[in-house]
């Protein structure tokens, strides 16, 4: 029972800061009617933070992601479930249990990504903008994780495909 709740605490001091960021937030995009998300402007910051404080979070938080998925993938194979995205897009009877073993994952990881996104925003720009920490942050998780869980499962199930095919020979 302790495990579990130490494993929340992350992800609830996470949702703590955004609903405490929110209503600053809510009032700028009222001041100044600009949403940023997707805008121009918001991508000319991201560039500029690939360039300032916490640069490299732009290679390790993929990195680690890509292991994860990787891990995911191979026990997808080993339990015999369909590659990653192929199964939430086709098969939604595993939706439900690949969903779960996502989120329990990479949930400390995109808690941490989103944290650190809102600090390189502060650090950067001095200011904090949590919509565009909500998105780029799982972003720089969830894309290399889903794309590696589900090359990792496909490669995983070739080798001991072509494993198994040696062996009967």
């Amino acid at each position: 029972m302790a495990s579990t709740s130490r494993r929340w605490i992350l992800g609830g001091v996470i949702i703590a800061i955004l609903i405490a960021l929110t209503p600053r937030a809510i009032l700028r995009i009222i001041e100044t009617n600009d949403l940023y998300l997707f805008t121009d402007q918001f991508f000319q910051d991201i560039l500029a933070r690939l360039s300032g404080p916490g640069r490299l979070r732009f290679i390790f938080q993929p990195v680690v992601a890509i292991i994860l998925g990787t891990r995911s993938g191979m026990k997808d194979a080993t339990a015999g479930l369909p590659p990653f995205l192929w199964a939430l897009l086709f098969h939604k009877e595993h939706w439900r249990e690949l969903f779960l073993s996502t989120l329990a994952s990479v949930r400390n990881l995109v808690a941490i990504a989103i944290l650190l996104d809102l600090v390189s925003q502060f650090l950067i720009f001095h200011e904090i903008r949590p919509g565009a920490a909500l998105v780029v942050g799982p972003v720089l998780i969830g894309v290399p994780y889903a794309i590696s869980r589900a090359l990792s499962n496909r490669i995983w199930r070739w080798s001991n495909h072509r494993k198994r095919s040696v062996h009967t020979v």
